[in-house]
């Protein structure tokens, strides 16, 4: 079938299965609720390149493995232990996996089926959606280690909540549920255990039935508003707008509206 679901150690990768076009990649590491180690990471990096590059996916979904309790608890903090200032300089050149993820041209969503703490919840801010189980937990508690999240958390999250609301979790290390999370924008919905998939393979498939290079521009265009000055980003939209009249996609979508039928992107 799909490359994509080549075997991984500390992953399962699952296409087409809950959606058409839709990848699902799961972190499977119980033993350790998913923390992210080296392997984990390098594992993450390929699975989700490897997807984006894949004809037959439109949409991933990230997740914690059903068996782990954690979409992931946060970075695997043995491999800090011993590391000094070049070890770690090292090891944070970019592209990361939080980088990797951000820079996918397809929607990335975050099914967040448990903890998502430190670079797990960094991790989930990188997608583009992310979608809670009620009781989830999330936070950045690097603070009570001596440390501060080094995944992108001081900007992303900032992005999506305010300074204020992100000074208070970093300062404090605190933890939130994801009722709370949602409430201030860290998380765009909460679903109950039962309703999470129907949920989440709803709005992927929806992504998914749409043009490849629309939900390419889209994304781009949007990650714009928070990236550029606004007459800035408002012409960075136009010009992707005048761009996509160059794509059979686009004739293709404004025959089927006028035709009354549901239109069959082919992302060209």
């Amino acid at each position: 079938m799909s490359e994509l679901e080549d075997e991984y150690d500390l992953l399962s990768v699952e296409v087409g299965t809950h959606a058409d076009r839709v990848a699902t990649v799961a972190i499977e590491r119980p033993d350790a609720r998913n923390a992210l180690n080296e392997q984990v990471r390098t594992e993450l990096k390929d699975a989700v390149a490897a997807a984006d590059a894949d004809d037959d996916v439109r949409v991933l979904v990230l997740t914690g493995g059903d068996g782990s309790g954690s979409f992931v608890a946060g970075a695997d903090v043995t491999e800090f232990r011993e590391r000094g200032v070049v070890e770690q300089r090292e090891a944070s050149e970019r592209p990361r996996v939080y980088e990797t993820v951000d820079d996918a041209t397809i929607p990335v969503i975050a099914r967040i089926n448990g903890h998502a703490l430190g670079g797990g919840c960094e991790l989930a801010q990188a997608c583009d959606v992310r979608i809670a189980e009620a009781g989830s937990k999330l936070g950045q508690p690097e603070i009570n280690l001596g440390i501060i999240p080094g995944g992108g958390g001081t900007q992303r999250l900032t992005r999506l909540v305010g300074e204020g609301q992100a000074m208070r979790l970093i300062l404090s290390g605190e933890l939130i549920d994801a009722e709370e999370a949602h409430e201030i924008g860290l998380v765009d919905e909460v679903l109950e255990t039962d309703d999470l998939d129907e949920r989440v393979y709803d709005l992927a498939g929806k992504m998914a039935s749409k043009s490849p290079i629309a939900l390419e521009f889209a994304k781009n265009a949007v990650k714009a508003s928070s990236r550029m000055g606004l007459e800035e980003g408002i012409d960075y939209e136009a010009e992707l707008f005048v761009q996509l009249f160059a794509t059979d996609d686009k004739d293709e979508g404004i025959d089927a509206f006028l035709e009354g039928r549901d239109p069959e992107f082919t992302g060209e």
